[in-house]
């Protein structure tokens, strides 16, 4: 139990003693929002009032805050960064109002303001286009990077010979100002509500606090942070993935009093002409000749993606037929943080067949009677036969022509058919506009 406190400020707003229990604590917090906080949108009173309601509530429900209020007063608090444990009353005023219903249609919106402290600056996300030979063999890059550095000669400060920043007078140093807006309900174009919004004050760039032109630092120019250029190592490792992250802890832009963000390097991998990559897995076509299909074959069938040529060859007296498959184990990517380690590589065969210059160096009517011989006419034949023209043509193109190699194009037609999306999916229960039509209003 606390006891002996140095102030009783928030003890008074929540109406307990300083040795109250936290069970009421939370019974005083929970009587007083409803009852306490005016319900009179024109009462500019009422977010101040639930602000001291929380953030009363906020540090006395914390053991550790309550205790430092306990020994050091606000004075205590406000050493350590506040006594709302990260979380802005504004933020609690607009959420109880959101989720009060019965006719309240407040709408503040806070936003971010000084009490939200960044836990780290802001990451910057470069994306690198990357070949698949990268990816197979390994790359280190060498890079000339840019970003924003505290400066060295205020060290943050802004300020040159120690000079001391005023308050802002037009957010009294709070960082921001506050803009009301009427603002109509989605759900009913009868019924408005009236939206408070915590704007960044312009005059002090949000920081609070204002420099006079001649008391800035001479570098910086008064923003506390210049720009540095400094050469990074980025390593692409051996079988890393499309869309992957390198990331460059600690290198991205600095602001002070906070540990710079970092650098995250996202990779995309452009489409190679030989290979797919599926996994750890490779695939790719490989074509052979007729008398290689029939006979047999021993030679190299492709170049890798480090440059090595790759030897098969077929088992005896096996006949290959077109689009046929084989997998060569331990010949795909390799595994990612697993040296030594690789998928398979899969090699569709495709057979060439002989041009018109070569069959007619041959004795056709031999050849003929090697061959299997040619499939006999349907046997009935069917009531109506009609004579069509033969006539060579491209079928990737006619693919291409009418159904785009795009997932866009498969999304299109599955939405038209199916709706846009699972989210476009109506519920009768909650529709108003069905019964009353769009732009009319319920009868109240």
């Amino acid at each position: 139990m606390p006891s002996g406190p140095v102030e009783t400020d928030l003890y008074d707003v929540l109406g307990v003693s300083p040795d109250a229990t936290e069970a009421e604590i939370k019974k005083a917090y929970r009587t007083k929002v409803p009852s306490s906080v005016s319900l009179n949108i024109n009462d500019p009173a009422a977010s101040q009032k639930f602000q001291e309601l929380a953030a009363a509530y906020e540090t006395l429900s914390d053991p550790q805050l309550r205790h430092i209020y306990d020994s050091a007063g606000m004075d205590g608090l406000n050493s350590r960064g506040g006594g709302m444990g990260g979380m802005d009353a504004a933020d609690m005023f607009a959420q109880f109002f959101a989720s009060s219903g019965g006719g309240m249609n407040f709408g503040f919106d806070f936003g971010a303001g000084p009490s939200h402290r960044k836990s780290k600056g802001e990451n910057t996300v470069i994306p690198h286009s990357v070949t698949l030979e990268e990816l197979y063999n390994g790359k280190t890059l060498k890079l000339n990077l840019e970003k924003e550095a505290v400066c060295g000669s205020c060290k943050g400060s802004g300020a040159r010979n120690g000079a001391k920043p005023k308050t802002c007078a037009s957010c009294t140093g709070r960082g921001w100002t506050t803009a009301q807006t009427s603002v109509s309900s989605t759900m009913n174009l009868c019924r408005s509500q009236l939206r408070t919004s915590r704007v960044p004050c312009k005059e002090c760039d949000s920081t609070g606090q204002k420099l006079k032109e001649k008391d800035r630092c001479k570098k910086c120019k008064g923003a506390k942070t210049v720009k540095e250029k400094n050469r990074q190592e980025v390593v692409i490792e051996k079988g890393m993935a499309d869309k992957q992250r390198i990331i460059l802890a600690g290198a991205g832009d600095e602001e002070p009093g906070t540990p710079a963000g970092d650098v995250v390097f996202l990779l995309q991998m452009t489409p190679h002409e030989s290979f797919e990559r599926s996994g750890s897995d490779l695939l790719t076509n490989v074509t052979i000749t007729l008398s290689e299909a029939l006979f047999g074959f021993s030679r190299i069938l492709i170049s890798h993606l480090d440059g090595r040529g790759v030897q098969v060859t077929s088992p005896p007296g096996k006949v290959i037929k077109h689009a046929d498959t084989i997998v060569l184990r331990g010949e795909g990517m390799p595994v990612y943080k697993q040296p030594g380690v690789k998928g398979d590589l899969y090699l569709t065969l495709t057979i060439e067949m002989p041009d018109e210059t070569w069959f007619k160096t041959v004795d056709q009517k031999t050849l003929l009677s090697l061959l299997p011989p040619k499939k006999a006419d349907m046997d009935p034949p069917p009531p109506v036969v009609s004579t069509a023209a033969f006539e060579e043509a491209d079928i990737e193109e006619v693919r291409e022509r009418y159904f785009p190699a795009s997932q866009d194009f498969f999304d299109h037609a599955f939405a038209h058919q199916f709706g846009e999306d699972e989210d476009g999916w109506e519920d009768d229960e909650e529709s108003d506009e069905d019964e009353f039509g769009p732009g009319e209003c319920r009868p109240q």
